[in-house]
């Protein structure tokens, strides 16, 4: 979807239909393609340039749906995870995936729900998964609000703020929109590095080596 293509969606969907995209989006499997963050920056653009509805209106909806959206997919994923422990093993689920997905919700769940708001496709699938890996509820609900006032309004005020200060900031929406998809995968990417560059580290620190 190009930039041009973002504005007059919003345009045409209105206010509702964007609560809608970051609604499902954040919780629904069906959502997994939509361009949040894009949509957001596009919407506090629009906004600073008297389109779509007052920035308030705005950040308050995308806040709410993006924080409903994850609670239902937590509430998928954790009516699903019973069933699943349930399942026997097959060449596509094995029942140490789901051991896996509880154990590292239990290390690291708190720090995944907020960093996946920032990195398409994750967003969708990181709160079902945390139902399935049983998270407890209350420290999800949390990062969840956190998560979700970080994403929406943060990424919607920056459309806001450079679509007011940056003149005809519309004729640069594809560089500054590629942008925001590199800053989006970046925690992931440094995330990733670091994980394997702990992992090389402690397998380099076994013992030393048998011999004569």
């Amino acid at each position: 979807m190009l930039p041009g293509d973002l504005e007059s969606t919003l345009q045409t969907v209105g206010l509702i239909g964007l609560l809608i995209i970051i609604f499902a989006e954040s919780g629904l499997l069906i959502g997994f393609f939509l361009p949040g963050d894009s949509l957001l920056f596009t919407a506090g653009l629009l906004s600073s340039q008297g389109h779509l509805a007052p920035l308030p209106v705005i950040l308050v909806g995308c806040f709410v749906a993006a924080v409903a959206g994850d609670q239902v997919g937590y509430i998928f994923g954790s009516r699903v995870g019973p069933s699943l422990f349930r399942r026997p093993d097959s060449k596509i689920f094995k029942q140490e995936y789901v051991e896996k997905a509880r154990a590292y919700f239990e290390r690291h769940g708190s720090k995944t729900i907020v960093l996946a708001r920032f990195v398409p496709i994750v967003r969708t699938f990181a709160p079902i998964l945390a139902g399935v890996g049983d998270m407890q509820y209350r420290t999800f609900v949390t990062f969840n609000v956190l998560g979700g006032l970080l994403w929406a309004v943060g990424v919607t005020s920056l459309g806001y703020i450079l679509g007011e200060s940056v003149p005809e900031i519309d004729k640069y929406l594809l560089p500054v929109i590629a942008l925001i998809v590199l800053l989006s995968v970046l925690p992931v990417a440094i995330e990733i590095w670091r994980n394997r560059r702990a992992t090389s580290r402690h397998g380099g620190e076994g013992g030393p080596p048998g011999g004569p």
